[in-house]
């Protein structure tokens, strides 16, 4: 008789102990699970950002190739109107592309901590932490990021032909033009008669 009544005591106490292990089970279970999910969750929001990051660059890198095309057009249209030029093309060598500078939300905070070391003394912490942001703006349901400025590239050289060039008056004029406009030294530019389309 006291030999069943122990062992229904050892087998009560082997269940508790089944369902504590299951118990634990799921709980390990359920930690591993949200610990994933957040992983996923992180690495989505990282390549989110990581594509809005490219597309603002080619948005800003589309503003950059045409401002340099739009000194192009501009000097070929304003070279073109003066007095025995006639049609015209242009081409400009930069040393480097123009920079866009984006405009930013800068977020900065900072925090000091006060620690007790083992030896009765204390020590500062200083924690400072700051975040930089592009600002956007929404254009056609688009969001554009806001341009603080651009920074225009060096113009190293430019190449001119006219119609007109052959005249030594006219040529003249181009390279005094295009000298005030690039600010290049008149060495830099070269202008030549434009020749006949075959």
């Amino acid at each position: 008789m006291f030999k069943d009544f122990f062992k229904k005591k050892e087998d009560g106490k082997d269940n508790k102990r089944q369902i504590e292990n299951i118990v634990v089970f799921i709980i390990i279970l359920i930690i591993t699970v949200l610990i994933i999910n957040n992983m996923w969750s992180s690495d989505d929001k990282k390549d989110g950002k990581e594509n809005e990051n490219e597309t603002d660059t080619k948005v800003l890198a589309q503003a950059e190739s045409t401002e340099q095309d739009n000194l192009e057009q501009k000097l070929e249209k304003i070279l073109s109107t003066i007095n025995g030029v006639g049609k015209v093309n242009v081409l400009i060598k930069y040393s480097e592309s123009s920079t866009v500078i984006a405009m930013y939300n800068e977020t900065s905070s900072e925090s000091n901590t006060e620690e007790n070391t083992g030896d009765g003394g204390s020590k500062n912490v200083k924690e400072t932490e700051s975040k930089k942001e592009i600002v956007y703006t929404d254009e056609d349901g688009k969001n554009v990021p806001i341009t603080e400025k651009v920074v225009m590239p060096v113009v190293e050289g430019a190449i001119i032909t006219a119609e007109g060039a052959g005249n030594a008056n006219v040529k003249s004029s181009i390279v005094s033009a295009v000298e005030a406009v690039t600010g290049l030294a008149v060495h830099k530019i070269q202008v030549f008669e434009m020749g006949g389309q075959k």
